[in-house]
């Protein structure tokens, strides 16, 4: 007997990659149980579905840094509950020196489709009852007809697992210039935004004052430090410079788009905007600024 939900969960997080560095991504889950039936005649009550699976997909992988640890440009250590990471990509080198549960150590090259699915298969094969026989799950993106973005960044005042430095999201975005939709400036966001870290200003330190690991020859040259105490622990990070962009408070999606409305009212004071900007799938916030 076979069960499926589909829309189970969204997993929202960041990922290292060699050519593109630090991405932000967010990926639909479905999932497809076989099994027997058990004294309830279900293969799995669908409460216990969301109760069990989806919690063990969020605890594992949601608002992580998912890390490719067979990956040559990984290098990584751990002590105790902190860890230090390395990573060499074509956009510069990034390094993390956080707890651990900022992380999700997957044994793969690279981080796609195929290897996170593994890696939540093995995970979840631990915490399903006995006449569930197999578990599928299919992964995939949101299907967009307009611009997006990928962003990764950290919340240090979220009481949740939004505080973990370096998580993110595949964002669309949509502009209303004057009332009307202009795609123009949902072009500009989509590549102003491409594969960016958003910085708070507040979390921007000297590069020299992290405790990166000894392998990180970064400077205050080349790259941006980023250092925070939040209620999960002490989080650190040095990323290249030409990937980041620094917002003058924090990067919660209220304040993005209150942050793009004032941007584009900058550049075009005569003009009115709404920008409704995504954290993610289905969830975002609205942001206006009249003409002067």
């Amino acid at each position: 007997m076979q069960l499926f939900v589909k829309d189970l969960t969204v997993i929202d997080f960041s990922y290292l990659c060699p050519i593109r560095g630090m991405v932000g991504e967010s990926w639909i889950v479905d999932v497809l149980l076989v099994g027997g039936l058990d004294e309830q005649n279900m293969v799995l009550d669908f409460g216990k579905v969301k109760k069990v699976i989806k919690a063990t997909i969020d605890d594992v992988a949601d608002h992580r840094l998912l890390i490719p640890t067979a990956c040559s440009q990984v290098r990584w250590q751990q002590k105790g509950d902190r860890v230090w990471m390395d990573f060499d990509s074509e956009q510069g080198s990034i390094h993390l020196a956080c707890p651990s549960q900022a992380f999700a150590l997957v044994p793969t090259e690279v981080i796609d489709f195929d290897s996170v699915n593994a890696f939540l298969q093995k995970a979840l094969a631990e915490v399903l009852p006995g006449n569930v026989h197999g578990i599928s799950l299919t992964l995939r993106n949101e299907v967009l007809s307009t611009p997006y973005y990928h962003y990764s960044h950290g919340l240090k005042k979220h009481d949740g697992n939004c505080q973990r430095i370096a998580h993110g999201h595949r964002s669309p975005v949509t502009v209303f210039e004057n009332g009307v939709a202009e795609p123009k400036w949902d072009a500009f966001w989509a590549k102003r935004w491409k594969d960016i870290y958003l910085g708070s200003q507040d979390d921007v330190v000297d590069v020299a004052s992290l405790e990166l690991s000894a392998q990180a020859n970064v400077t205050d040259d080349s790259h941006f430090g980023f250092h925070y105490q939040a209620p999960q622990g002490d989080f650190q990070l040095a990323m290249p410079k030409a990937c980041c962009e620094i917002i003058p408070h924090d990067t919660t999606v209220e304040l993005l788009a209150e942050y793009m409305a004032n941007t584009l009212h900058e550049q075009q004071p005569q003009s009115s905007f709404k920008v409704i900007a995504f954290e993610g799938i289905g969830k975002g916030a609205i942001s206006t600024r009249e003409a002067q």
